[in-house]
């Protein structure tokens, strides 16, 4: 049960976990020059209060132990529209019950919100920040397809996968959990303000920090466990093999979570990560329907009807929408295979304005659904 009155803590957060958030923002110099290691960071994270100051205050413990003796709630900043919640809460996910998970969110969006959402099954949908257009499609599609189908999908707010996991879910009118690297107030990078708005007003945002707080090195790391601990699924749509990018699969299974990936071409880079992921024994994802029948068993629902029911198409677009798919993705390639470069260039307008394809970089396109066939959809 959670504690509330003056000097007792908040709605929804008792003072020793409130305490606890407090703590972490002051440390935050110290903990960013633990960040690269990040095993030695999270083991860091699973220390008690007084264990975690003895080991990164420094020459600083003296004064971090009395003014963490002399803490009082009422010290921290607020935001209007943020509330936290601690495990000691009925609200709290149940999910980050497991060792070294933060025992407090502060939350944007609304409490009852937040538990509805991770009492539904949550997908996490990450990769990388350098992601193909061929990924983030792909990442599009499966946020859009998981949430017509009432899965919730949670992920960072950084670049690339992450952005498109979002981006997907809302043109589906799903809901989703964004995980802030900082203070709720502070921490929503620049260029992506309008997007959080938009998840905050029909999902949630969640952080580890308070409210004041920049985002810091150590809390982007720290935030994928946040991410993974939500998540009965974690989809990794592309990522190199280094540490970084495959940490949040890394976590997702040392919490006995399920791990997928999607596979890529075997000659990019942006695929080494997700096809080590597979040759370790990761689920093959290759759709929304894979995913949602890892959920769910042979009782999995099918994702949305009316993006299922497009008509069958004439056989020059579902040629070009194939071929696309094959890898001759750009007006010039299709004309090499033998296509007339003016009806290249009609299939490809008109496939374009039926949302079968979407432009890409550098004059390249990708299906909006990148693994459909024939005018029909996975997602």
């Amino acid at each position: 049960m959670s504690a509330t009155g003056p000097g007792q803590g908040v709605p929804g957060a008792c003072e020793q976990c409130l305490r606890r958030s407090w703590l972490l923002g002051e440390l935050s110099a110290s903990l960013d020059y633990r960040c690269n290691d990040r095993d030695r960071l999270i083991a860091l994270l699973t220390l008690g209060d007084e264990e975690l100051i003895q080991a990164v205050a420094g020459r600083r413990k003296g004064e971090m132990k009395a003014r963490y003796a002399l803490f009082d709630p009422q010290q921290l900043r607020w935001a209007g529209d943020v509330e936290a919640v601690c495990r000691h809460d009925r609200r709290f996910p149940r999910s980050l019950a497991g060792p070294g998970s933060p025992p407090m969110l502060n939350v944007a969006g609304g409490l009852e919100r937040l538990a509805g959402l991770t009492a539904a099954p949550v997908v996490a949908i990450v990769g990388s920040r350098r992601a193909t257009d061929y990924g983030i499609e792909m990442a599009k599609c499966l946020a859009r397809g998981l949430a017509a189908c009432g899965v919730t999908v949670t992920s960072g707010v950084t670049d690339g996968i992450a952005v498109a996991a979002h981006a997907g879910a809302l043109e589906a009118s799903g809901r989703t959990v964004s995980v802030i690297s900082g203070g709720l107030d502070v921490a929503r990078p620049a260029g992506r303000r309008s997007l959080c708005e938009r998840l905050s007003r029909s999902g949630c945002a969640v952080a580890e920090l308070p409210s004041g707080c920049p985002t810091r090195r150590w809390a982007q790391a720290a935030s994928e466990r946040t991410v993974a601990g939500l998540a009965g699924l974690t989809v990794v749509v592309e990522a190199d093999e280094g540490p970084g990018e495959l940490a949040c699969a890394k976590m997702a299974r040392a919490l006995g979570r399920q791990v997928a990936a999607v596979p890529g071409r075997v000659t990019s880079p942006s695929s080494r990560g997700t096809h080590a992921l597979l040759m370790g024994g990761a689920h093959l994802i290759r759709g929304p329907q894979d995913a949602l029948e890892l959920l769910y068993g042979m009782d999995a629902p099918r994702p949305s009807p009316q993006r299922q029911s497009r008509p069958e198409l004439e056989p020059g677009l579902k040629a070009t929408l194939e071929q696309v798919g094959a890898g001759r993705d750009t007006p010039e390639k299709l004309t090499r295979a033998g296509a007339d470069a003016w009806e290249v260039l009609v299939s490809l307008s008109e496939l374009e304005l039926m949302g079968l394809l979407a432009r890409g970089d550098g004059g390249r396109y990708v299906p909006r659904d990148p693994l459909a066939r024939g005018g029909s959809s996975t997602g």
